[in-house]
């Protein structure tokens, strides 16, 4: 198995032997073997292992032996509550730390890019409709042909995705979404390119409502979607926003944008936009909309997205998610 593989070749190289008694079998993957010790460890992958991800992993592997986890990016957060807990991580990017009764070991060790890591999943538009549609429901097992039916792809190419999100470790066996990895693998594929427009919507002007395709109408079935900061002010965000503040939109379509492009103009930088919009990555994007909040007119993207647009400011923008914990729409995911 390659995260054996991995483990073995990064206590190799701190000259820890590593085997495997037959007495352990099925209850450890590994034995390292220090000094004359020998400890059982039971070896685990997540992409990315953040202190949620690290936290779930501690409380479901209660077992014989010592876990370690391996990760392409394990966060400061998980890597204090791992050696707290008398476990250990393998952080691809070169570092080997286990603490554990009798052993202390923080240690940097060559970089590894591991196949995990190359996965295609997310690569295409039907991985990101897959992925977003189990972070939507994070508590549900969820059956290929049923999920094919709901996207509207077929069920040979809605399993290979799922098979290698499996491949991953970003679901269970059911096809459940396990800890916050996943959102965090979105996140990284997610489009943040806008096009800026010069000139500000008015909503209330029915030409150009009917020519965007705003669909303002509670019983419009898409529409464009408010999102980032002002959408999640609306859900209650620990997040500052003034007024007079450029919006950001998701448009159901390319032929929504053109339009807009058309009748509104554009500018080339933020600074100088009344307003941005992109063209929605997923289909539920500017389907699965909330009713507008305060004095904005806008329907409000789904918390879910507001999150996704949110995690692309590595500083502010993850403080904000780490607090933010939206009231009646399922199991928070990052």
């Amino acid at each position: 198995m390659e995260l054996e593989a991995l483990t073995q070749d990064a206590f190799a190289a701190l000259g820890v032997e590593v085997g495997l008694s037959p007495a352990l079998e099925g209850l450890a993957d590994i034995v390292i073997e220090p000094a004359g010790l020998s400890i059982p460890v039971r070896v685990r992958w997540r992409s990315l292992v953040d202190e949620q991800a690290a936290e779930r992993l501690l409380a479901a592997e209660q077992g014989a032996g010592v876990l370690l986890l391996v990760g392409e990016r394990v966060t400061e957060a998980a890597r204090r509550k791992l050696l707290a807990s008398g476990a250990g991580y393998l952080d691809l990017r070169g570092h080997l730390a286990l603490k554990t009764q009798g052993l202390v070991v923080s240690a940097d060790v060559p970089t590894v890019r591991s196949k995990h890591g190359r996965s295609q999943a997310l690569a295409g538009k039907v991985g990101l409709e897959v992925a977003t549609s189990l972070l939507l429901s994070p508590g549900e097992p969820v059956a290929v042909r049923a999920l094919a039916r709901q996207l509207g792809r077929s069920p040979s190419t809605v399993s290979q995705v799922l098979t290698a999100l499996r491949t991953d470790g970003l679901i269970d066996e059911r096809n459940e979404v396990t800890d916050t990895a996943l959102f965090w693998r979105v996140a990284e594929r997610w489009p943040a390119t806008r096009t800026y427009l010069a000139n500000a919507l008015e909503p209330h002007d029915d030409v150009t409502t009917r020519a965007l395709r705003l669909g303002l109408d509670p019983d419009a079935a898409v529409g464009w979607a408010l999102t980032d900061t002002s959408a999640a002010v609306g859900y209650g965000a620990p997040v500052a926003y003034r007024a007079g503040q450029a919006l950001d939109f998701y448009v159901p379509d390319e032929s929504a944008l053109h339009r807009a492009v058309r009748l509104l103009g554009t500018t080339e930088t933020a600074a100088n936009a009344a307003a941005s919009i992109r063209v929605a990555p997923v289909p539920s994007v500017t389907a699965l909309r909330s009713a507008p909040v305060g004095t904005l007119p806008w329907p409000l993207a789904h918390p879910l997205f507001v999150a996704l647009d949110l995690a692309q400011d590595v500083g502010r923008g993850r403080e904000i998610l780490q607090a933010w914990r939206p009231e009646g729409d399922g199991e928070r995911v990052w």
